[in-house]
């Protein structure tokens, strides 16, 4: 699985000097400078090299200042890594080539260095806020199989787990959780119900969700470590 590749990557970036967070916008790694602005760096992730995976990266290349695409080392030796058209490819597009091998090393086959495409400010700013407001770094990125716990269902989780212990309103919850009030009118989950004019409840659906993301519930952020044995699931 891709999400393999995550924490090797992510070690590779942060020591780079970059804030690093998995599953941002639909990108598979979203890294942040400490500039302001900060520099936006955006890596795809698949287990091989291959045309899919720089496709992949073209749908993220507006966003961004750098853009890496990452594999595993092939095994024989004769994966795409090893192709110089590939490689070339990379360096015309612009595109940062990273290969991960079995013990997690991370080599940089191609640096990223063109000039990206003419960017696209509303996607990348949206791309700044949900990696700002997101708590924590709680999904690996590469992830497929499971819901990806972005800043929204992270205040949710904090606002179901406040009405466990009872009925309350949205502003008793905005401590917590500051868009509360447009969470519990929203529900898009199905969470909670309204029982009184201005007064939220913890629905079933609710309470199944506190057993499933119980370490949202409790801070809204997840060591990766642990989510790596949660989207398994």
């Amino acid at each position: 699985m891709e999400t393999t590749l995550y924490l090797p990557i992510k070690r590779f970036l942060e020591e780079a000097g970059y804030s690093v967070k998995g599953e941002v916008g639909g990108c598979d790694i979203l890294a942040l400078s400490d500039d302001e602005p900060p520099l936006v760096v955006i890596c795809e992730l698949k287990l091989t090299f291959n045309l899919e995976l720089v496709l992949q990266a073209v749908d993220r290349a507006n966003a961004g200042d750098e853009v890496w695409i990452a594999a595993r080392v092939s095994a024989k030796g004769k994966g795409r890594e090893s192709d110089r058209r590939f490689r070339d490819l990379c360096r015309r597009i612009g595109f940062g080539m990273l290969a991960v091998a079995d013990n997690g090393t991370v080599d940089v086959i191609v640096a990223a260095s063109a000039a990206m495409p003419r960017k696209n400010l509303k996607k990348r700013a949206r791309l700044i806020k949900e990696h700002h407001r997101r708590k924590g770094d709680p999904t690996l990125g590469g992830s497929t199989r499971a819901p990806i716990m972005t800043a929204y269902r992270q205040q949710a989780l904090a606002c179901a787990a406040a009405l466990q212990s009872g009925q309350m309103r949205p502003r008793d919850l905005r401590q917590a959780a500051p868009d509360a009030a447009k969470i519990l009118q929203g529900n898009v989950y199905g969470w909670f119900e309204r029982v009184d004019r201005g007064v939220y409840a913890l629905t079933d659906v609710g309470a199944e969700a506190l057993r499933r993301w119980p370490q949202g519930a409790a801070s809204g952020v997840s060591e990766i470590e642990t989510m790596a044995t949660v989207s398994e699931d």
